[in-house]
């Protein structure tokens, strides 16, 4: 005898696997791809300007590409947008230069929204993967397909 399917309770959000299934161990890596573009900045920060916000989510994809699909897919997308930040950020500093400082001031303001806007993006793109949710960043040029 088969039970009529409005009888069958789903189990509660909290019981049901992430989605698309992805493994827990894929989910961390891929929420550290993201993260890692903070340790690459944290790292050039002081003397380089935090140019290497794109080498931990190289890393991570350079390792991981061929054995975790979903790592391999989060950190394509950190790193082609940490490489989109970086060339923003090469523009910005091109601009004061070839206006012999005058487009300092607005440098350092474009510059002050780009850096925020990396920070709330990669949060929550780090949130997004360690939920098994594939995330892509808004404005982002994707050079590694």
């Amino acid at each position: 005898m088969s039970v009529p399917p409005e009888s069958v309770v789903p189990p509660p959000a909290s019981e049901q696997a992430p989605a698309g299934d992805i493994p827990a161990e894929e989910r961390t890596w891929a929420m550290f791809a993201h993260l890692s573009a903070f340790l690459g900045a944290l790292l050039t920060s002081t003397f380089g300007g935090g140019w290497a916000c794109f080498l931990g989510p190289l890393v991570i994809w350079l390792i991981k590409k061929d054995t975790m699909p979903f790592v391999a897919d989060q950190a394509k997308e950190a790193l082609n947008f940490n490489i989109t930040v970086a060339i923003a950020a090469l523009a910005l500093i091109v601009l004061t230069i070839i206006t012999f400082g005058l487009g300092f001031p607005i440098a350092v303001a474009l510059g002050a929204i780009i850096g925020v806007a990396w920070l709330v993006l990669t949060i929550i793109a780090a949130v997004k993967a360690n939920e098994g949710v594939r995330y892509r960043y808004p404005f982002a040029l994707r050079f590694i397909k």
